[in-house]
């Protein structure tokens, strides 16, 4: 977020590239700096004769190329935005003339999703000297709750770390849908709020008692009469509650206690440091150590491998994710 906030201070502060390459897993930060350059750097008045959008899809190189060296019309600038570059995969090294010589009243803007330009290449290095070459990188899992928490900070809000791994676990990595979703909970919530649980319940959808995160923590807790209540919700919205991200994340939260089992310094910033974790969940997992010993949590790994596979159809043809669920849980617990 560092490198976001100094690029778009350079350009509010009138440092702006001739060339803004943005590529890379992680399409969120893509489309916030492209986004930005299209509202801010052109006055509304200049933006009818000397803004322009094209889709690699529908352009050639030699299109963007004849586009980016027009002069601007009773402006400084002209900005020329290339959305879904990465339809130009093939062709893109033709860039290389251009970038060498860029038109400096033109500011043209690369939008390469899901891909990166190969390092080695002349194209990649020239970018780097004449323009801005930006790789949005998708984040672990592990750093979206991070994530969360930062971006709320920034608009004043705070966010429990329960209701942080909700959103997680439910819309996963996509930090496009996540903010999405934050914009909701700050639009009916005051700012200052603290959003909790409840908040993502009744705002998003997701339930605070029936989920991912609370049958991970009945099982480590080996809470039975729990942990079938929320299987048997699960069974009963299975498209809210896929299986194979409920036993992704049973799978991760027992390997994670595997580690936790060979750490001989069982301090709780170490623990939190090595199984890459909140401080605030490392209680769980303490929890969970006294439950399953080593020699168990190496059975139920193997438990949960056997029930993946169950769930693509290996050996339980017609099975329903519902009683591979049950059954899972039965071996666990048991």
């Amino acid at each position: 977020m560092e490198r976001i906030n100094q690029i778009v201070s350079d350009i509010k502060n009138g440092n702006i590239k001739p060339i803004y390459f943005l590529m890379g897993e992680e399409s969120y930060y893509i489309d916030k700096i492209s986004d930005y350059i299209e509202r801010k750097v052109l006055t509304e008045e200049e933006k009818g004769f000397n803004q322009m959008v094209l889709y690699g899809r529908d352009v050639s190189i030699d299109d963007i190329v004849s586009n980016a060296k027009r002069y601007p019309m009773m402006a400084e600038r002209q900005v020329v935005i290339v959305k879904e570059a990465q339809d130009l995969s093939r062709t893109i090294e033709n860039l290389v003339s251009y970038v060498e010589n860029p038109q400096p009243s033109t500011v043209l803007v690369i939008c390469y999703k899901y891909k990166t330009l190969d390092k080695r290449k002349k194209l990649s290095k020239v970018i780097g000297k004449n323009g801005l070459l930006f790789e949005s990188k998708k984040l672990y899992e592990n750093q979206v709750g991070d994530w969360i928490r930062r971006v709320l900070a920034g608009k004043g809000y705070q966010i429990e770390p329960k209701a942080a791994l909700m959103l997680v676990e439910f819309l996963g990595t996509d930090l496009s849908k996540i903010a999405n979703e934050l914009e909701k909970l700050m639009v009916v919530l005051p700012k200052e709020s603290l959003i909790r649980p409840i908040h993502i319940e009744e705002n998003i959808g997701i339930s605070k008692d029936f989920n991912n995160f609370e049958l991970r923590k009945a099982v480590g807790e080996r809470e039975l009469v729990k942990a079938n209540q929320i299987i048997n919700y699960f069974a009963e919205n299975p498209k809210s509650n896929p299986l194979v991200v409920t036993i992704s994340l049973l799978n991760s939260f027992f390997t994670q206690l595997l580690i936790y089992h060979g750490l001989s310094d069982k301090s709780k910033g170490n623990v939190a440091r090595a199984l890459r974790v909140n401080p605030y969940f490392v209680g769980d997992y303490v929890n969970a150590a006294r439950n399953y010993p080593m020699r168990k949590v190496s059975q139920v790994i193997a438990y949960l491998r056997e029930a993946d596979l169950k769930s693509k159809g290996v050996g339980a043809q017609n099975m329903p994710n519902g009683d591979i669920l049950k059954e899972l849980l039965f071996k666990v617990m048991h």
